[in-house]
């Protein structure tokens, strides 16, 4: 705690703390759960507010060691996979508090189904659509769009269970509503219709989806939203934007210069 100003900094240590979660392995259980808060106490400081305690990542059910020459270098995977494609992948793969069990097979499965197939996919198809039928400018979503159930239902999800520190259940409740506006768009096929008023509305629907996607992503995802975000032709920060009042449904400004830009999530496979 002297890292956020205790004992030195009391008007940055009063910003840091008591904090909501403390995070720890589960290693280490004792020490912070039962002898740190005791120290605090001693102290005459608040303690923390909850704690979650985190599981190991495991190799084979087996724990990593020099010795069983079964340790991963993350760092070669941020190379192959990008930082949030494996940030993804950790978060999204193990529900928090147990035990993970890492493959190459398994990681390369993830990414491949739900950032190259569903997120990357939906932001390229969106982006070439608006691009040939709406001459790269956003269209307005529909206030009573099917979507915007779907919308509704996918934000009280996330916020719930990000709160709940169980980022993998958050993950699982941002992709239902970006598999909802895939099936949307499969089923208008908008790119077969001639441009118009129909297609303006399926578009400013997915747009309007996509905007949401981005915000509830941005957690577990930061880089890529903020390139959606660019992308999609918003202007605002997304770091100043909040969950619970920015992702309602019907805020997409029509007339935003949409780009698709080169693929977020290129298809990997096993080598």
């Amino acid at each position: 705690i002297t890292a956020i100003g205790y004992g030195s900094n009391d008007a940055m240590f009063e910003k840091w703390w008591p904090v909501n979660h403390h995070f720890i392995g589960k290693d280490i259980i004792r020490f912070h759960n039962l002898y740190w808060p005791a120290m605090l106490m001693s102290a005459g400081v608040e303690l923390p507010r909850g704690y979650a305690v985190g599981g190991w990542l495991l190799v084979g059910g087996e724990k990593m060691s020099k010795t069983s020459g079964n340790v991963v270098n993350p760092l070669d995977l941020v190379d192959e996979f990008g930082v949030d494609g494996f940030r993804y992948y950790v978060l999204s793969d193990t529900a928090y508090g147990n035990d993970g069990d890492f493959t190459y097979e398994g990681l390369v499965s993830r990414y491949n189904s739900d950032l190259a197939n569903n997120l990357g996919n939906l932001a390229a198809r969106v982006a070439t659509v608006v691009g040939k039928k709406c001459n790269a400018l956003g269209t307005a979503p529909d206030p009573h769009s099917p979507l915007a159930e779907h919308a509704r239902t996918a934000v009280a999800d996330t916020i719930h269970w990000w709160n709940e520190v169980q980022p993998s259940r958050a993950l699982e409740a941002t992709w239902t509503l970006i598999r909802a506006t895939n099936a949307h768009l499969e089923n208008h096929e908008p790119w077969k219709s001639e441009p118009g008023a129909a297609v303006d509305t399926i578009m400013g629907d997915a747009l309007e989806a996509l905007r949401i996607v981005t915000l509830l992503a941005f957690p577990a995802m930061p880089d890529t939203a903020r390139e959606i975000w660019r992308r999609i032709g918003m202007t605002s920060n997304i770091e100043d934007c909040r969950i619970q009042t920015d992702t309602s449904w019907g805020q997409y400004v029509a007339g935003s210069p949409v780009e698709k830009g080169d693929p977020l999530f290129p298809r990997r496979s096993v080598a």
